[in-house]
């Protein structure tokens, strides 16, 4: 699942505008601004875009717990930093 409040976290860290995830999720930017607002669900091959997007694009979707869902940007792994902690 791909909550409206997760998808606008994303796009903030990406610094992206509903429309630049429109186009790169090769949806209307109509389609996201609803979703985003609340005012329809996505239909699953929508959902299904915009996430891989994101996800495409460096950002974790963290599934709902009992603290709720989020998003966040992936470290970049840099090879010059050791593993070992």
């Amino acid at each position: 699942m791909l909550s409206s409040e997760q998808c606008r976290a994303a796009r903030a860290l990406l610094n992206w505008t509903q429309e630049d995830l429109a186009v790169r999720a090769g949806v209307s930017r109509s389609t996201v601004r609803g979703f985003e607002r609340g005012e329809h669900e996505l239909q699953r091959a929508s959902a299904a875009m915009i996430r891989m997007t994101l996800e495409q694009a460096g950002v974790i979707l963290i599934e709902a717990d009992e603290q709720g869902a989020g998003a966040r940007l992936q470290s970049p792994h840099r090879p010059d930093q050791s593993d070992a902690r």
